[in-house]
């Protein structure tokens, strides 16, 4: 104890039990992390959109805002945009829906029940690279198990099936069948945490109360709509939060599966971004391509907390 006195009863021990002095210190590491790992390339992107680099010459000139008129040209940028959100709000409103449904299922006591949620849980888990892959496989254009079941239902591969007479679908090969698989990919990547938060979500419902509304006559139906929803609309609101950002900023399924084709037709943003400014070279357009996700994704950030934040108080 004499010891401990002595370490931490010196001229300074009075400094260490001041909040003022002893919280920013506990913040500063991840302060400093977000800096180095978020501020730094955050503020070399825009001096990079404001520039001619290219990875081909260390020379840097001040071009102002002419590589964003020319993105803002290019019809590709602009698929890419429109892409991006169709990527983004059908992939959420899947993935929505598909993890309500799984978490009310979760909450009944079942057989086998720890197996459901290994299951659940093993596209979160395991490496998206690895995942994606799979899907590469399964939704290929000659030995595609996903044909295979359709020809086995008549649904494809004979005369009057409904999609079509040909034996495959050839999912990577059509742009509009491409941009469906890169989103159900997707959606198969989300819907695991989606699933876990909405879970933990309902288990945080008192339980006295949809016994109450249960002996009161309410059906599933109405307990759900004006019950779960209303109290899950805050955890809700985080979970389509994080899925938003983390969606509108993804890569990996997009560039695995297609590289943003066939034809531009699956391109998004951060596609196009590393495509114009690694590939291509032009680091000033890459980075201006880039940037245009920032505003988007800070208007859809406060949105979210805003809603959150009224959900909460209501």
């Amino acid at each position: 104890m004499s010891a401990f006195n002595g370490e931490f009863g010196g001229p300074l021990s009075h400094i260490w039990d001041r909040e003022r002095v002893l919280a920013p210190l506990l913040i500063a590491p991840a302060i400093l992390y977000i800096v180095v790992l978020v501020g730094a390339p955050f503020f070399l992107a825009v001096y990079y959109s404001l520039s001619d680099a290219t990875t081909g010459s260390q020379s840097l000139h001040f071009v102002g805002l002419s590589n964003f008129q020319a993105v803002l040209k290019d019809p590709v940028f602009r698929k890419s945009l429109i892409n991006t959100f169709i990527f983004t709000l059908v992939s959420q409103a899947l993935v929505l829906v598909l993890a309500k449904v799984l978490a009310l299922a979760l909450l009944k006591d079942f057989r086998g029940k720890w197996l459901v949620k290994f299951l659940i849980l093993l596209p979160w888990t395991a490496p998206i690279a690895l995942g994606t892959i799979g899907w590469m496989w399964m939704l290929d254009s000659i030995f595609s198990p996903i044909d295979w079941i359709l020809r086995y239902m008549g649904l494809l591969g004979a005369p009057g099936a409904i999609l079509g007479a040909n034996s495959n679908l050839y999912w990577l090969g059509v742009p509009s069948l491409a941009m469906l698989s890169v989103i159900l990919v997707h959606t198969w990547r989300m819907l695991p945490l989606a699933t876990v938060i909405l879970l933990a979500g309902l288990t945080s419902i008192p339980q006295e109360i949809l016994d109450a509304a249960e002996v009161d006559g309410a059906g599933f139906w109405r307990r759900l709509f004006q019950i779960m929803i209303p109290m899950l609309l805050p955890i809700m609101t985080v979970a389509v939060l994080f899925g938003i950002v983390f969606t509108f900023t993804d890569i990996t399924v997009v560039y695995l599966l297609t590289q943003g084709g066939p034809v531009h037709s699956t391109q998004v943003l951060a596609s196009w971004a590393f495509f114009k400014g690694i590939e291509a070279g032009d680091l000033a357009q890459g980075a201006a391509v880039a940037l245009f996700l920032f505003p988007a994704m800070a208007g859809v950030a406060a949105l979210m907390l805003r809603l959150a934040r009224r959900t909460e108080v209501t």
